[in-house]
């Protein structure tokens, strides 16, 4: 449809200024003129004017007018929370009515914009996806804005400043006031914690529903494991004592059951995550005399930060005589009473380094030791010739701890150790640098002490395929056997030398039970927005491992063997959350995002976020799950848009602009040529004849 307009414009001849100069003047002397009381100066006023307006050249402009359509935006709320069974058909039946109503007014584009379809963000980020589509709609031509949401919105403004400015925004919310519904709030806790150390976690059961003196019980598992439960009152925050029992990530499973008055029971439950580290790993190294060895030992503890050492040498056992003189020789006696007594379970390993028996320890420290590893400790012993002799430790009470039972061999001559089929699997040894065979070989060793081996786990083989390194478990604790002296010649670099830093390094680790370096293990990794599987295992493994999603989705995630001891697949995943993987007995537990999602930690319907838009500019509240959806109409812009005071009301409206654009102007000069000469001339033709009279 195209329109018109009419307006009167002006061009003038002569600059703004002068024609004001004139005016200026000519007014001057016009009422010097009335109050003179002279004859014919109406007439000269009234030429005066005409001459004015000749010089400011006015002229009639006509446009052609084509009318613009008025622009309303609809968001629509689809995030998890409008995906609940009580508002999933009334959110979409809103959009359909609106829909309707909107498509019968005249004149009216309509624009939706859909929120909360990505899962992985966290929350409902409505305020965002609406302020870039209006960055493309005119600010002349925007009607309104109409919001189908269940008012839980998490980008909302702050206060009060609320997206005004913008035109009327209207909230229509699918539910009712004064919704009830039992959720679990986490109010605080750690992030990390020491192994062994209580820690603190504040939690909080809301319950709308609850009567006085009412209690739930809380159910509480640890890596998806039943751990322990509390009963709490609604409404008030309970501490919990949480310890943590390994190194790396630990997750803590809150559920309580379903309360009165229930929405969804996805908030019944939440996790916390409490990253895990150890304070100091305490080592005790007895040295049994001093070697060419002892050095590289120190070296190698010593350079990790995380390790505190106490190192004992035995330089003189009792039954040396000489005649050393008292001033000469040590002033601190070997303290085997506090160590192996007093303070012994301050420490996480012992080692033994080319220990024999001489009476400095007593036999009944040693049934200390035995015991402290059975309890969970952890023992190392590298063996020197007289582990082969009837000093041996292999004739006390560790004896019967040690996988490796002597022979009564000692093998001297060069040999280079070699992995075993384990080894070549064993986290402790799969990955070390180098072979032990090939081009580049690990250097010799010249000594090597016989021993069965016909228990634990043999990583390392030497002379004649004899067992060289052997791992065990005892009890709760666990167990280390190096049958050789001369681990040192690799830290020297004889013949190449070899990796025995990071080798006694792993041993140590797996002695204190760290996760990566157990032999059957399960861990789970995002990267890249895909889930990967990594499967630990001295046997082959090529099978799927499952993993459940949030959602109770199954996937299977197919895992192919590297014969490196480890078996990796992956699948693409999408949804935030905690995924459960299980193979076997071994489970692991992965996060992707927020544990706790916002979009889901409270669901009931609220104006809160609302009605600072509402306020800023202008607007209306609607709970449709009160009043249904109201009437839509188009009201003039200064006109109200909401009815019964813009809340709840009945009917919302859409203002109606009016925008045009301009397709054609005519250009009409009103005085031109010698019809404006003679309407100038005639007032002073007058005024003259009125003068002679």
């Amino acid at each position: 449809m195209i329109g018109s307009g009419t307006s009167i414009a002006f061009t003038p001849l002569l600059p703004w200024w002068v024609l004001l100069a004139f005016a200026g003047t000519a007014a001057v002397l016009v009422l010097g003129g009335f109050f003179l009381r002279a004859r014919g100066i109406t007439f000269r006023a009234l030429a005066a004017a005409v001459l004015w307006t000749i010089l400011a050249n006015p002229s009639l402009v006509d446009e052609k007018r084509e009318p613009l359509r008025d622009i309303a935006v609809v968001v629509a709320d689809e995030s998890p929370s409008q995906q609940l069974d009580l508002r999933r058909q009334l959110n979409a039946d809103a959009l359909a009515a609106v829909r309707e109503k909107l498509s019968g007014l005249d004149d009216l584009e309509v624009r939706t914009v859909r929120v909360g379809l990505d899962r992985t963000e966290d929350g409902t980020l409505l305020f965002g996806p609406l302020e870039r589509a209006l960055a493309e709609v005119p600010g002349k031509r925007l009607a309104g804005i109409i919001v189908l949401t269940d008012g839980q919105i998490h980008d909302a403004p702050d206060g009060d400043n609320g997206l005004g400015g913008t035109g009327p925004i209207h909230f229509l919310l699918t539910g009712r006031k004064k919704e009830s519904d039992r959720r679990l709030v986490v109010e605080s806790a750690p992030s990390y914690g020491l192994l062994g150390k209580p820690l603190e976690v504040k939690i909080r059961l809301d319950d709308d529903a609850a009567r006085p003196g009412e209690s739930a019980v809380i159910g509480i598992k640890r890596d998806g494991k039943p751990w322990r439960q509390i009963a709490v009152r609604p409404n008030a925050t309970v501490p919990v004592k949480i310890v943590l029992d390994r190194r790396g990530q630990t997750f803590f499973e809150f559920e309580v059951d379903r309360g009165r008055n229930e929405l969804t029971l996805e908030n019944n439950r939440k996790v916390v995550t409490v990253n895990g580290i150890r304070d100091r790993l305490r080592v005790l190294l007895v040295s049994g005399e001093p070697h060419p060895g002892q050095r590289a030992w120190r070296n190698i503890l010593k350079s990790d930060p995380g390790v505190d050492l106490i190192h004992f040498t035995i330089l003189r056992p009792p039954e040396k005589r000489d005649m050393t003189p008292v001033n000469e020789l040590a002033l601190i006696s070997f303290p085997a009473h506090e160590l192996f007594r007093d303070k012994l379970n301050q420490f996480h390993l012992i080692i033994f380094d080319r220990y024999r028996r001489r009476g400095v320890i007593r036999a009944h420290y040693l049934q200390n030791i035995a015991d402290f590893v059975r309890r969970g400790g952890a023992l190392m012993v590298a063996a020197g010739p007289a582990y082969a002799g009837p000093l041996s430790l292999a004739h006390t009470s560790i004896g019967p701890l040690l996988p490796g039972r002597p022979t009564g061999e000692v093998y001297r001559r060069g040999f280079r150790a070699k992995r075993t089929i384990q080894g070549k699997r064993h986290p402790v040894t799969a990955r070390l640098t180098g072979a032990g065979a090939g081009p580049r070989p690990w250097g010799r060793w010249f000594r090597q002490i016989d021993a069965d081996g016909k228990r634990g786990t043999t990583l390392l083989n030497g002379l004649e395929d004899r067992p060289l390194l052997i791992l065990d478990r005892v009890g709760k604790g666990r167990v280390a056997q190096l049958l050789s002296d001369q681990a040192w010649l690799w830290d020297r670099g004889f013949e190449g030398g070899g990796p025995q830093a990071e080798m006694l390094r792993r041993v140590s680790h797996w002695l204190m039970k760290e996760p990566e370096l157990e032999e059957e293990y399960l861990l789970g990794r995002i990267r890249n927005r895909r889930l990967e599987v990594l499967r630990r295992s001295l046997k082959p493994v090529n099978r799927a491992a499952r993993v459940t999603a949030p959602g109770s989705g199954t996937l299977r995630v197919p895992l192919k063997d590297r014969g490196d001891g480890t078996a990796t697949g992956s699948v693409p995943v999408e949804l935030p959350g905690l995924y459960r993987i299980a193979d076997g007995k071994l489970n692991a537990m992965v996060a992707i995002g927020s544990l706790n999602p916002r979009e889901m930690s409270d669901i009931r319907t609220t104006d809160r976020f609302a009605l600072p838009s509402v306020r800023a500019g202008a607007g209306s509240v609607v709970w449709l799950g009160e009043t249904g959806v109201p009437d839509i109409r188009q009201v003039a812009p200064e006109r109200r848009v909401a009815g019964r005071g813009g809340v709840t009301g009945r009917w919302i409206g859409l203002r109606r602009n009016g925008d045009y654009i301009v397709t054609g102007i005519r250009d009409i000069p009103l005085l031109v040529g010698f019809l404006a000469l003679l309407l100038a001339l005639l007032p002073m033709l007058l005024g003259w004849r009125r003068e002679g009279e």
